[in-house]
């Protein structure tokens, strides 16, 4: 008798120990370094991970864990998010800069420790820190655990796609001119697959990449939109894609020939190598929903290759491959029609008991403003964005999760309206009064348990459009879309059964999107578009996740090595690790937006409307840069810029030591 209660202890022993050793422990060096880079005919330094661009590709399965060490070897401040990566237990490796980490400054270092909990598919990794993302990136696949299989048949090959935005100027140039004029930034010169523009632009057909295959092979393309600011459509010439899951999740499988991806959105599509032997263009080009806003109207190009078409000597004549019809640029009915398709591949575990009923209108805005050069937006003014007609700001003096942790006051406040300050036909001529939000460090607090939906209202402030939003920390189902004002009548149709599960969503152009999730996740996680012009802008928001009543249901300490503090409005070329120093200002150059100190030359960027004129950091001996002659000289003579020097080791977003000893940022 004893027997036989014994073996089915053992057998359960055994199990358990085998998926523990099964498991494996991923260690990896990311050094963030410029490194040359040449396309459309000319070399420039980019940003880059291990002086790969994109970066490298992580693999791991389901189950493994991740130690990251990340040193920073470039000139700017720098954090690297793990895109759709849950973070059960390690909010402190979630990476959004200001919001769980301060960032990692020139010369240092962090290790980012994260496990894969229950994932499966394709993710990403990317620079969370400005627009650093622009050229830091890569791919992150998980695969099943072992002894386990994809739900359909295995493929032959695995290829990671990353479609990516190019531009021929300095990315941070590009952004803090944007900043400083308050218009729209420019647009990106050419898109990209693998790093590479394709066959379409000048000077890039020896790189363009190309994908060898047999006839038959059955490939999982897993697609990633990697771009900074652009939605894209992707298709292949004369095959059908097979899509089975979306942001490392199943889907019921479901054929299309065109694939529509929001920035941080991926895809895994099977490919079946049926047609006849040659050469096919893979594609992608902008799917631009607003109206007359300036986009990269240019095609992107991969070549699928069959190895046994003949090559151009055989044929005596250079080959051209098929080139796909790609949608319209504003062909939201394809996007419809291809969102609609989504399901998840059984019965969902979808909260019905909403205890968090939330309703967010988002959209552009536009801040009012003295003509001049810092107003060159629509009509004399500058671009903003929001939620609940409050643009994001980040926090100054601590990251978010930090001020929650240690209680630090004064960082944010927990009042984010959970509806509109006022309604309003969203969808329609919205009064121009209506156009201007206001600005805070605003956080929505939810009890951990708490079953939550939001409707997400995209606005016609400026122009209606189709946004991206992510949600960090969690998946989410997607229950409901439509197109108009949100109606509490439409929740009739809400799919309750099936619904597909993200990590970013699509919210249409002129329309809504209804998402349900538990916030089972203690911490502090941001919600924001992910087209970065737009975040930038400050359309985003955070949650605050209180801590559960378990043991492994509360935030934990921080890691020891958790970056210290760099002022938001200064990024430091690099230096040797800071010791306390004391300084002051000795000249200003406006023609070279530089400042001057005692000890030190650095650049300086001013966001006029915001007033901020004080700024706080820390730093040694002077190194040489390059010229930032972005900003406008006039505009800089009118500001009074002052510059105190800090110890590290008093300031609050230091190792984890809460002070109030420091001068923070003024306005006057």
């Amino acid at each position: 008798m004893a027997v036989f209660f014994i073996i089915p202890l053992l057998i359960t022993f055994l199990s358990l120990l085998s998926s523990i050793t099964d498991a494996e422990i991923h260690f990896h060096d990311f050094v963030v370094q410029e490194t040359p880079v040449k396309r459309l005919c000319r070399t420039k330094n980019v940003i880059t991970v291990n002086g790969q661009f994109p970066g490298p590709t992580l693999e791991v399965s389901d189950g493994d864990t991740l130690v990251i060490k990340v040193l920073n070897d470039a000139r700017y401040n720098v954090t690297i998010h793990w895109h759709g990566i849950l973070q059960l237990g390690t909010p402190w490796a979630d990476g959004p800069d200001r919001i769980t980490q301060c960032p990692i400054q020139p010369g240092a270092s962090y290790t980012y420790r994260f496990n894969i909990i229950n994932q499966e598919g394709t993710l990403w990794w990317h620079a969370h820190s400005r627009w650093l993302r622009a050229t830091v990136y890569g791919a992150l696949v998980i695969h099943p655990k072992f002894r386990s299989s994809y739900p359909f048949p295995l493929p032959k090959l695995e290829i990671p796609i990353l479609l990516g935005q190019w531009w021929n100027g300095d990315i941070i140039s590009i952004l803090n001119q944007a900043m400083f004029s308050g218009g729209a930034p420019n647009v990106s010169d050419a898109f990209t697959i693998n790093g590479q523009p394709g066959d379409l632009y000048r000077c890039s057909r020896k790189g363009t990449m190309r994908f060898y295959v047999e006839s038959g092979d059955r490939i999982l393309l897993r697609v990633i939109n990697s771009a900074l600011n652009h939605q894209l459509f992707f298709t292949i010439a004369n095959h059908e894609l097979t899509v089975v899951g979306v942001d490392a999740l199943y889907t019921k499988p479901f054929t299309t020939t065109t694939l529509m991806l929001g920035p941080g959105q991926t895809t895994d599509v099977i490919l079946l190598a049926d047609q006849a032997p040659g050469y096919y263009y893979m594609a992608a080009r902008a799917y631009e929903s607003a109206q007359n806003a300036p986009f990269d109207n240019t095609t992107t190009t991969a070549i699928l290759a069959y190895k046994s078409a003949p090559c151009s000597r055989q044929i005596r004549t250079p080959y051209t491959p098929i080139l796909p019809r790609l949608p319209n640029y504003n062909d939201s009915a394809t996007v419809t029609a291809f969102t609609s398709q989504l399901k998840s591949p059984s019965k969902a575990d979808v909260p019905n008991d909403i205890t968090e009923d939330l309703f967010f209108a988002i959209g552009l805005g536009l801040v009012n403003c003295n003509p001049g050069p810092t107003c060159q937006g629509p009509n004399n003014t500058r671009f903003a964005a929001s939620m609940n007609n409050v643009s994001f700001v980040l926090p100054q003096t601590a990251s978010l999760l930090q001020a929650h942790y240690q209680k630090i006051p004064n960082v944010f406040t927990t009042d984010f309206p959970r509806v509109p300050p006022l309604l309003f036909d969203f969808t329609g001529n919205v009064p121009r009064g209506l156009w201007q939000p206001v600005f805070g460090t605003k956080l929505y607090k939810l009890k951990f348990g708490a079953q939550v939906q939001i409707v997400l209202q995209d606005t016609a402030i400026i122009s209606a459009e189709d946004h991206p939003v992510h949600l960090h920390g969690y998946h989410f189902y997607i229950v409901g879309q439509g197109f108009g004002n949100f109606n509490s009548r439409d929740t009739i149709n809400f799919n309750l059964e099936d619904p597909p599960r993200r990590n970013t969503v699509n919210v249409p152009v002129g329309g809504w999107t209804a998402i349900r999730f538990v916030a089972d996740n203690p911490g502090v996680w941001l919600m924001h578009c992910h087209i970065d012009s737009h975040l930038t802008w400050g359309f985003a928001m955070s949650f605050l996740v209180e801590n559960g009543p378990g043991k492994l249901e509360s935030v934990v300490a921080p890691p020891l090595d958790l970056p210290p503090s760099v002022p938001t409005h200064l990024d430091f070329y690099r230096t040797p690790r800071p010791s306390p120093v004391t300084s002051k200002v000795i000249s200003v150059q406006p023609e070279s937006n530089r400042l001057h100190l005692q000890h030190v030359t650095c650049d300086i960027m001013l966001e006029p409307f915001t007033n901020i004129k004080t700024f706080t950091g820390s730093t040694t001996s002077p190194r040489p840069h390059p010229k930032s002659p972005d900003l406008n000289s006039n505009a800089i003579k009118s500001h009074r810029v002052l510059f105190h020097i800090f110890s590290f080791s008093d300031h609050p977003c230091s190792r984890g030591i809460s002070t109030d000893k420091e001068n923070k940022a003024t306005r006057f």
